[in-house]
């Protein structure tokens, strides 16, 4: 009983991930927006699309380290 409330408990942590997602893809979405609308800003806009890539994906990987560690520590 205890393995199966692990199981349920990790996959509930991992469910971010898919918010995770979605903001990856919203970040990248408006930079091709941004620099449709406006080409001569691609370089600095690049920089930020980087930037919220990066901390979507720390949010990412923070809540699947969450998911390992309720599986496997309690």
């Amino acid at each position: 009983m205890l393995e199966g409330a692990k199981f349920i408990g990790a996959g509930a942590a991992t469910i971010a991930l898919a918010g995770a997602a979605v903001g990856i893809g919203n970040v990248f979405s408006s930079l091709i927006h941004s620099v449709a609308r406006n080409p001569s800003l691609a370089k600095p806009l690049c920089g930020y699309a980087i930037l919220g890539f990066a901390l979507t994906e720390a949010i990412a990987l923070f809540a699947l380290k969450m998911g390992f560690f309720i599986l496997f520590v309690f």
